[in-house]
């Protein structure tokens, strides 16, 4: 039933920001070139990896410098902040989830690095899920969430998944979107 929901949710939200994808794309090519997107490696369901989709937001190269970014960043594009505060650089995600990878709400996808940062029972017990374009934590505290407020969210939602907790917290996410928060 979630891969139904989420596979048609998606869909119907690829054609509705169609046009968005479109004018994104065009202003990075024009602002800073190509590529238009950015891909990783992340960790998926049953620790898979995969190929994760975003709209590059940092200059070309950036990544080889660290995963983490601060505020003032100056690796970060003028129109890659805007796509970060807004959130339009994860609509690509939106692909990974037609694919099957991510699921509209779940965990959010590490990268393989972060497995050293974690215990095993956890990082264990958070793949048993696909990853999320949104999350609890995201709704929660957004990108202010610490380390264990990310476990304990993830947790949560591992544990504690349905139909309607992943409806609330879509809901709240867009809610959260439409507010600019």
């Amino acid at each position: 039933m979630k891969r139904i929901f989420d596979f048609v949710v998606s869909l119907l939200l690829v054609i509705v920001f169609a046009p968005v994808f479109l004018i994104v794309s065009v202003l990075l090519k024009v602002t800073s070139g190509s590529p238009v997107f950015y891909s990783q490696i992340r960790i998926g369901k049953n620790q898979k990896t995969f190929r994760m989709y975003k709209f590059r937001t940092m200059k070309v190269g950036s990544d080889k410098h660290g995963h983490s970014t601060t505020a003032n960043d100056d690796r970060i594009t003028r129109i890659g902040k805007f796509l970060r505060m807004s959130s339009l650089d994860e609509l690509p995600q939106l692909v990974n989830v037609l694919m099957g990878d991510m699921s509209m709400v779940g965990p959010r996808p590490y990268v393989p690095q972060q497995e050293s940062e974690n215990a095993t029972d956890y990082w264990v017990e958070r793949h048993k899920v696909l990853p999320g374009i949104t999350g609890l934590a995201q709704i929660r505290q957004r990108s202010l969430a610490t380390h264990q407020q990310v476990i304990e969210n993830d947790l949560e939602y591992v544990r504690n998944h349905n139909l309607w907790v992943d409806l609330s917290i879509l809901f709240k996410t867009f809610g959260s979107l439409l507010k600019g928060r």
